[in-house]
């Protein structure tokens, strides 16, 4: 058998149902849309969304709200010095390396070291946050933590800083100037 000679199994696809075609097709009238109403016409009116209930007050604005969702937050994965015991001693541990070792569920994702249990081993942790007495338990068993840069803000009335282009190179994002064509 060659590719050119595969087809579906018998039965299994049917004619494309051909709308409005008269009274034989066994959709006359109606064209298989039912009688009358919104979803029946043509064009805009029939485009009705799905969650549209007819003029009447939407379930999504009847429906009491409670509480606030941050969209900016940040979920940390946990982890408790007490559990970096599995790791030898002056090793590496970073987010990947607590991944490996199933200690955080999934390695995309920011990691914060928190003081639960006690340490004895030096290690060189390299997570995205930590607390104070996990930072106090790491520095006494002679280990040393990095953690990222904070990223500020800019002051409100501060100015952007803008970074000087090499000379010559295109500029994204700008239309070149009549005198910069060709």
């Amino acid at each position: 058998m060659k590719i050119g000679q595969l087809k579906p199994a018998r039965g299994a696809t049917h004619p494309k149902k051909r709308r409005g075609l008269g009274p034989a097709s066994g959709l006359g009238g109606t064209a298989g849309k039912g009688h009358k109403g919104q979803k029946a016409r043509a064009g805009k009116g029939s485009k009705v969304p799905g969650w549209f209930e007819g003029g009447q007050m939407p379930i999504q604005r009847r429906i009491p709200k409670r509480g606030f969702h941050n969209p900016g937050r940040v979920e940390y994965q946990p982890v408790n010095v007490g559990s970096l015991g599995t790791f030898s001693a002056g090793a590496k541990v970073d987010r990947a390396s607590l991944h490996q070792k199933r200690l955080i569920g999934h390695g995309d994702r920011p990691v914060k070291l928190l003081g639960e249990g006690e340490i004895t081993l030096a290690l060189q942790i390299a997570v995205d946050a930590a607390s104070a007495t996990a930072r106090q338990k790491i520095e006494a068993a002679g280990g040393s933590l990095t953690l990222p840069e904070v990223r500020t803000r800019r002051v409100r009335g501060e100015k952007k800083v803008k970074h000087a282009h090499a000379e010559g190179a295109p500029v994204r994002g700008r239309k070149p100037k009549h005198t910069e064509r060709h």
